[in-house]
């Protein structure tokens, strides 16, 4: 009896002992095929989490062992990923827009206008907007004209959106709710008339005009907007946005609403390049939070090349004396770039056109003394004369999204010629001269999915397959490239490569399950998976 209650104590004081010894977590992932993104791209089976941060990457065994986890997930052998990150995306806009006349995919000017009608029949709203539209995708390529929505609404304001969010359609009652007639001076864009009278068509920065006319959204409406585009994201696995270009008093929102806790997409903000936005958080210097990133400025060099308002050093091939705009004076910009240059902001510019492009680098290259880590970027870096490829490093980042190249290729060698194209979303020769590529979607100019971004990454198609060799098919980036792209890299575009971009210990537990291995799966099959879990801090999202 003794001895029997010898054992039952040392047994008792064993498993008391083996319990203590194991570690408590919140998470542990297993059975899975993770992708680290780490230095060496290693891969994993499991992980742990603990306060919203990778504890430990190893096996299941090991880890079984060492953590008793609050909740287990076996993954079934899906692949995990680190969450993905959109280096430049528009997210406030993307909730906004969710309130408008969607005019994405449109044929026709017709299909426009039934849309429209269609959307006043339903809403009744005072004054109409909408976003999607491209000429470039109807038989008749031409600009449309104000006539048809001006007999429909007369006393309606509508102002619709071209793709790019560089060119609008507005209605007479909308261009005199902005102030707009002929006599109307400006800077930087067009204000189109035909027959000495408006046609309607405004591109670029006389389109603040007509914003301007345009009710406030409410802090109500605001809200829901931010709270649309997180859902939106979050289905997409995408844990971190860019969003490239917004005011003092939205990142404020943001601001208020990461505090209250329902708002948990993390994200790194672009200032819009505005004196009142400038002035306050220069002074006030960078900002952040674990959620939110305030220490970037956004400035607009050029336009689109789809509304042919990129700046372009010699003239456009199917517009002959026609180079495009820059959207402010050489010298605003430089001024501006020797501001945030003495400040701890980094400078994150607009340029699409190789004039634009040209003078974007010069400028980073002259104010940025070498060896310093500013990492200012070029985003969209479209068009690049050969020379000035030369510039691109990892102080200087291309910043580029991948749709846009499979996008405009049906129209790009009509506006650039066959040997400017050369120099033309050029994504594999920014890598190998930068060592670094930020990718992004720029939604809601192209649609959400970052699975469309690697697809067009590596594939260089469209959806429809098209073309089947890859357009430009020498500038593909390969699976390992592009998901860096999507996540350590952009990340480091960010300053933010320490804690988040790759599943390691110690970082941020941002992270995703998809239903196909991206890595493996055959290409054409990309576009369409799916994801089965998004985690932000360990916390299932989606």
């Amino acid at each position: 009896m003794k001895k029997v209650l010898t054992i039952l104590i040392l047994t008792i004081a064993f498993t008391s002992c083996d319990s203590t010894e194991k570690e408590s977590a919140d998470l542990l992932i297993f059975n899975a095929e993770v992708y680290t993104v780490d230095s060496t791209f290693s891969k994993a089976e499991a992980f742990v989490v603990r306060d919203g941060k990778f504890l430990e990457i190893g096996t299941a065994e090991d880890l079984r062992d060492k953590y008793e986890a609050a909740e287990i997930y076996n993954a079934e052998g899906k692949a995990v990923f680190p969450g993905f990150i959109d280096a430049h995306a528009h997210f406030y806009r993307l909730g906004l827009q969710q309130n408008r006349v969607d005019l994405t995919g449109t044929e026709s000017f017709e299909e426009v206008v039934t849309r429209i009608v269609e959307f006043q029949q339903k809403n009744g709203v005072d004054f109409i907007t909408g976003w999607g539209w491209d000429q470039n995708d109807w038989e008749n390529k031409e600009y449309p004209t104000k006539d048809t929505l001006d007999r429909l609404f007369s006393d309606t304001p509508i102002a619709i959106t071209r793709i790019d969010g560089h060119a609008l359609l507005a209605n007479q009652a909308a261009l005199d709710a902005a102030g707009i007639t002929i006599e109307t001076s400006f800077e930087g864009g067009d204000i189109e008339q035909k027959n000495g009278g408006l046609t309607g068509i405004i591109v670029d920065n006389p389109m603040d005009l007509v914003t301007g006319a345009q009710p406030e959204p409410t802090i109500e409406e605001q809200t829901n907007a931010l709270m649309a585009a997180q859902e939106i994201c979050f289905e997409y696995g995408l844990t971190t946005v860019v969003d490239a270009g917004i005011d003092k008093s939205t990142i404020e929102l943001m601001d208020n609403l990461h505090e209250e806790g329902d708002f948990k997409i993390r994200i790194y903000a672009m200032i819009s390049n505005t004196e009142e936005n400038l002035d306050f958080f220069l002074k006030k210097g960078t900002y952040k939070t674990d959620r939110l990133n305030v220490r970037s400025v956004k400035f607009y060099g050029d336009g689109a090349l789809g509304s042919r308002g990129a700046a372009l050093k010699e003239e456009y091939t199917d517009r002959p004396t026609h180079h495009g705009a820059l959207l402010s004076p050489i010298v605003n910009f430089e001024e501006t770039a020797r501001r945030i240059a003495n400040s701890e902001f980094q400078l994150n510019t607009h340029a699409i056109g190789d004039s634009a492009n040209y003078l974007v680098l010069k400028t980073y290259d002259e104010l940025l003394s070498k060896g310093e880590d500013r990492r200012w970027r070029v985003e969209h870096s479209q068009v690049i004369d050969e020379e000035d490829f030369k510039y691109f490093s990892k102080n200087i980042i291309p910043s580029v999204q991948p749709t846009h190249a499979t996008s405009d290729m049906y129209w790009a060698e009509e506006r650039l010629g066959k040997e400017r194209l050369e120099g033309a979303y050029a994504y594999k020769k920014l890598l190998d001269q930068a060592g670094i590529i930020a990718l992004g979607t720029d939604f809601p100019v192209e649609e959400v999915s970052p699975f469309l971004t690697f697809y067009a990454a590596v594939s260089r198609r469209d959806t429809k397959n098209y073309p089947e060799e890859g357009f430009m098919a020498n500038e593909a980036l390969s699976r390992e490239e592009t998901l860096r792209g999507m996540t350590i890299w952009a990340a480091f575009s960010n300053f933010e490569e320490d804690e988040k971009g790759s599943i390691e210990k110690g970082k941020l537990a941002d992270f995703i399950i998809l239903d196909q291995d991206i890595m493996k799966v055959e290409a054409e099959k990309i576009p369409g998976i799916k994801v089965l879990g998004t985690y932000v801090n360990g916390e299932k999202v989606n």
